[in-house]
């Protein structure tokens, strides 16, 4: 049986939509242009602004390029940023050897 996107997941994108939403209404932009600069559909963009979690992500993407929000949330999965893979990787990496001194 195939299980849906968690509760967390489903918040996070129905504020995301809400939050477009609210972003496109400030620039008094109507859902069909800006659907439009994004290149998908009225009704794909209507779907976003519900959170759907079944909208692609670049969909979301091309909708929040299209508002001219910018770029930073390409930085949400930088390997940089990611303290558990940081911390994984300095687990695998061996302790040095010692040698051993004679004195």
């Amino acid at each position: 049986m195939k299980k849906g996107p968690s509760i967390s997941v489903r918040q996070g994108l129905r504020k995301m939509g809400e939050d477009l939403k609210k972003a496109r209404l400030k620039r008094k932009l109507k859902m069909t242009v800006v659907a439009e600069r994004a290149g998908i559909s009225r009704e794909t963009l209507s779907k976003i602004q519900k959170g759907d979690p079944g909208v692609s992500i670049g969909a979301y993407a091309m909708v929040i390029f299209a508002l001219g929000l910018g770029t930073d949330w390409m930085k949400l999965a930088d390997i940089e940023h990611d303290k558990m893979g940081q911390w994984i990787d300095d687990e695998r990496i061996p302790k040095r050897a010692r040698s051993s001194r004679k004195i």
